[in-house]
């Protein structure tokens, strides 16, 4: 957890550390069935160190029966911030008591106010009411049963599974559409609109996985089956038709204002072509536009992205693309008469493949 910076990503971080598998979650299990309490500080600096009073100081490696054992004595245990070593036990700790705290039990509001005032997670393992709560800076997270977490995973990905087939009929029939130069902005807006709502379970279905830590193998094989590759296919959209949004976005900007959209408004084609920079008037949605060839290029087999990026940037559009000669192509720099080839079959296979799963 040494290396993480922001809220989200030490909420992450913590998450992995108290997965299943883990030997800090074996030890938090071992309190737990002991029906023992328990108060543990993950990290420490000289502001943890302010807050503690009494107690002991160990520096010992740290294991699961250790913190099983010491969990037996009055006070909390504090580890170092990979939790690689128990460094105190039996250490009262004393928050600034000013820190604003939701929580009733004394063991949890101590908790969430070290968590606060130092910065570090702090576990807080609940002898009568049987949980093990996370106390991560202003955030509380209590730790499920894998059971229940792996439920609510498979279920995500169902609904990932049916998204993921609309996702490839629509984006079969943007091919289809480029090929012809049919394309419409409501076109793109309907692939936009489908991969950042494939994009938002898959990350869902991520934070499950980590929370399933060994657990969640199974899941993530069969998450990264499902998704490999959509990140890029998200980019090489925009790319395509960000000249034609003419807005000045930048493609980090495009992704970050798609990803700021809410789920209700993302519903709504027109959210998606504003977010990388169409203006949406009227029937504007209906209005023409046409690719760079970047989506497409890139699913010619063994072209390297450098020659797919001098590719569009020599020809300015998919239709010279797909109308250029094999000397056309040479003239390229990098393409010599077998990549020319290998291009110039490519598309045409591209071609056929799309116009017959469209029309028959």
């Amino acid at each position: 957890m040494g290396a993480v910076q922001s809220d989200e990503e030490l909420l992450r971080a913590t998450m992995a550390a108290v997965a299943p598998g883990t030997e800090l979650r074996d030890g938090l299990e071992r309190i737990l069935r002991g029906r023992t309490g328990a108060l543990i500080v993950l990290g420490s600096d000289r502001l943890v160190e302010t807050v503690s009073t009494g107690g002991f100081p160990l520096d010992v490696e740290f294991s699961a029966t250790r913190l099983r054992e010491l969990a037996k004595m009055d006070g909390a245990i504090v580890c170092d911030r990979e939790v690689t070593r128990i460094l105190r036990a039996a250490t009262q700790l004393v928050p600034d008591a000013s820190i604003e705290t939701s929580e009733s039990g004394t063991r949890h509001r101590t908790a969430e106010r070290v968590a606060k005032q130092t910065g570090f997670p702090v576990v807080s393992v609940s002898q009568s009411m049987r949980i093990i709560a996370l106390y991560v800076l202003g955030r509380r997270v209590v730790l499920e049963d894998s059971s229940a977490i792996l439920s609510r995973g498979n279920q995500a990905l169902q609904t990932l599974e049916r998204y993921k087939s609309r996702l490839d009929e629509v984006t079969g029939t943007l091919s289809a559409l480029e090929i012809e130069d049919l394309v419409t902005v409501r076109d793109v807006a309907n692939v936009l609109q489908r991969l950042e709502m494939v994009r938002r379970i898959k990350d869902e279905i991520a934070e499950y996985v980590v929370q399933l830590g060994t657990d969640g193998r199974l899941l993530s094989l069969q998450l990264e089956e499902l998704t490999g590759g959509l990140s890029d296919d998200l980019g090489l959209v925009i790319r395509d038709y960000l000249p034609e949004a003419k807005a000045g976005f930048s493609l980090a900007e495009a992704i970050a204002n798609l990803e700021g959209i809410d789920s209700t408004e993302l519903l709504d084609p027109a959210a998606g072509a504003r977010a990388i920079g169409f203006t949406i008037i009227g029937d504007s949605l209906d209005s023409s536009v046409s690719p760079l060839g970047h989506r497409l290029l890139s699913k010619v087999p063994r072209l390297p992205g450098a020659i797919v990026d001098r590719l569009v940037e020599h020809f300015g559009s998919l239709q010279k693309l797909l109308g250029a000669n094999i000397d056309d192509l040479m003239d390229v720099d990098g393409v010599g008469e077998g990549r020319a080839r290998l291009v110039r079959e490519g598309l045409s296979r591209l071609a056929e493949s799309s116009i017959l799963e469209r029309y028959v």
